[in-house]
């Protein structure tokens, strides 16, 4: 879930006084200020800062004056949203006001400009800007789950249909069957669709879990993550004897952890690396508990992951990796995986490049409590 960014105040004075005094007037928590002494500056900034909540502007500048600034700012689509409050030390006079408010202004002070006036007005537009947010990020929110919604219809219509289909089919063959011969194997076919089938179902759960509840619920004890992968690597190798694994570990490697959810973890990333990565190219798991804070497990394989999908490799039901109805899988175990680590306070970071692919665990030995969720 994306976060509301802090709010963003530019304000250009030539005068350094100015600046200072303005900034410890409005200076509160969650405000930024980007200060100029020059339009020259402020375009600087303007460059390096996206989605400012205001500018405050001085008028009379060198090389540069605020309305020579203001036009630019109006003049490009990336800025000309942000609201603008010129400042003037000079006379009011009427030609510099409409001048300012035909260059966009929302506002013209003059100096010795009123405290609690400013700050008035200020907080208006941090506050527009900062429901503006919000409703940014809502919008975002109920895209997401529309979008994941859409994709639970296709599951249920789609992926789910084919392997209960497949087992229909073998039931009224073995109905059927008189050739007792044949009853094995279609009985191996309706085993094999029906686990396929029951991980779908978990994978659907564990989505719901996450949605609902704010994150996955771990069951906490005492373990040896060396055995854990020990035995994920001993499975990989039974299932694809002509893949090579190289398997070393290092340092402590026990901890508090849930060893279900983690050994769901290493099947899922060796799975990947299996499956995916280059045939003719080693795999390589490493478990390094050297350090006291926590573990580090790694996973490489060669092969390289399109660059286009690595940005949202993390993400359910990823889009154009995969079409309902395929045999792969819903896209969901590399989102779950993340769920798990993060849950356990961890992290998963993922690099491809060169024709090799790495992925690395990090795990506390301890989850902090405020990572942890309710006991089953």
């Amino acid at each position: 879930m994306k976060t509301i960014d802090g709010i963003k105040c530019l304000i250009v004075d030539d005068i350094p006084q100015n600046l200072v005094a303005l900034e410890a007037l409005l200076q509160r928590d969650g405000v930024q200020f980007l200060k100029a002494h020059s339009a020259r500056e402020a375009l600087e900034l303007l460059l390096q800062h996206n989605d400012i909540a205001l500018a405050l502007l001085d008028v009379q500048m060198p090389e540069m004056n605020g309305f020579d600034l203001a036009a630019l700012i109006r003049g490009s689509e990336r800025t000309r949203h942000i609201p603008l409050i010129f400042m003037t030390a000079g006379t009011h006079e009427q030609n510099w006001q409409f001048q300012g408010y035909e260059s966009g202004a929302v506002d013209f002070l003059y100096k010795p400009i009123d405290p609690d006036m400013l700050t008035a007005k200020v907080n208006i537009f941090f506050e527009l800007h900062r429901r503006k947010q919000e409703l940014a990020q809502q919008l975002q929110e109920r895209t997401e789950a529309l979008r994941v919604n859409e994709m639970f219809m296709a599951v249920l219509s789609h992926d789910l249909r084919n392997p209960l289909q497949t087992i229909k089919m073998a039931a009224t063959l073995l109905k059927r069957q008189t050739d007792a011969s044949k009853n094995e194997e279609l009985a191996e076919r309706v085993l094999g669709n029906s686990q396929r089938m029951a991980r779908m179902v978990e994978d659907l759960l564990d989505i719901t879990r996450i949605r609902q509840a704010g994150g996955l619920r771990l069951t906490l004890a005492d373990m040896d993550l060396a055995r854990l992968c020990e035995a994920a690597v001993e499975d990989a190798r039974q299932c694809s004897l002509e893949r090579v694994l190289h398997y070393q570990t290092e340092g402590d490697t026990q901890g508090r952890w849930d060893g279900e959810r983690l050994a769901q973890v290493v099947s899922n990333i060796l799975g990947n690396a299996v499956k995916h990565g280059a045939a003719d190219a080693p795999i390589s798991v490493r478990l390094d508990g050297s350090q006291p804070g926590g573990v580090r497990l790694t996973i490489e394989n060669g092969g390289t992951i399109p660059s286009a999908l690595l940005p949202d490799l993390f993400k359910p039901f990823r889009g154009g990796e995969r079409q309902p109805g395929q045999s792969e899988g819903l896209g969901l175990g590399l989102y779950i995986a993340q769920q798990i680590a993060q849950a356990h306070g961890g992290s998963i970071q993922v690099q491809s490049a060169e024709g090799q692919t790495r992925f690395e665990i990090r795990l506390p030995r301890q989850p902090l409590a405020q990572n942890r969720q309710a006991m089953l």
